[in-house]
């Protein structure tokens, strides 16, 4: 097993058969101490929290393949914090994918002359570099292609998937009376596919419940106890 890459708060090995094992961290985005799902830098360490992330990963992993989305989940194995995924090749340096059900976060920040805090989105699909030194610039769907990153079709295919996904996710969570705020996502291409890679756990969402935002670990209580 071969370390390949060396991330925020997951390290990336290479195996034998050719797929690769995640190593989830305890380490979470935020800033001056504050988790924030939406951050692009490390900004604390919380004990458990890569158990956190790997317990509701492999749980929400295991309810989109159930609906017959393509993801690059295998296995994982909780007593290590690993998770064993398909091949997934990014595009570009890289790209995340955000869907938004509420008008909070960076939404606020670039748009707040015209929305209002907490408006309701229609699943908004949005695409950002991952580019800490230009802080995770958006990016349009024509800027894409003509850069060579993602064809149009491949970005078709992300954006039905990613509003397919968040609003399972998001009924999912009304089943225990959360409310889905907006959730970063990531995808690569497999095979000649564009699939769903990465993690999908309390780490990259905004969840709220009777009005409070959840951390990741109340999420985690709350789901699978």
């Amino acid at each position: 097993m071969k370390l390949v890459y060396e991330g925020k708060t997951k390290d990336v090995f290479a195996l034998e058969n050719g797929n690769y094992m995640l190593k989830f961290k305890d380490d979470v985005t935020g800033t001056d101490g504050v988790f924030d799902p939406g951050a692009n830098k490390v900004g604390l360490t919380i004990d458990g929290m890569g158990q956190c992330g790997l317990r509701l990963s492999q749980y929400f992993f295991r309810l989109l393949q159930e609906k017959g989305v393509k993801t690059h989940y295998i296995n994982a194995n909780l007593s290590d914090n690993t998770m064993e995924v398909l091949p997934g090749a990014p595009f570009g340096n890289g790209i995340e994918v955000i869907c938004r059900f509420k008008a909070v976060g960076s939404f606020m920040r670039r748009y707040g002359q015209y929305a209002k805090e907490g408006q309701d989105l229609d699943a908004f699909v949005e695409v950002t570099l991952k580019d800490d030194d230009r802080d995770d610039p958006p990016i349009t769907k024509d800027c894409l292609q003509m850069l060579g990153i993602l064809s149009f079709d491949e970005y078709e295919s992300l954006k039905s998937q990613t509003q397919l996904i968040c609003k399972t996710i998001k009924e999912d969570l009304a089943r225990f009376g959360c409310e889905l705020y907006d959730i970063k996502l990531e995808f690569g291409g497999n095979n000649g596919e564009v699939i769903l890679v990465d993690e999908i756990s309390g780490g990259n969402m905004r969840v709220y419940k009777d009005g409070k935002s959840l951390d990741p670990m109340d999420l985690e209580k709350i789901l699978l106890g």
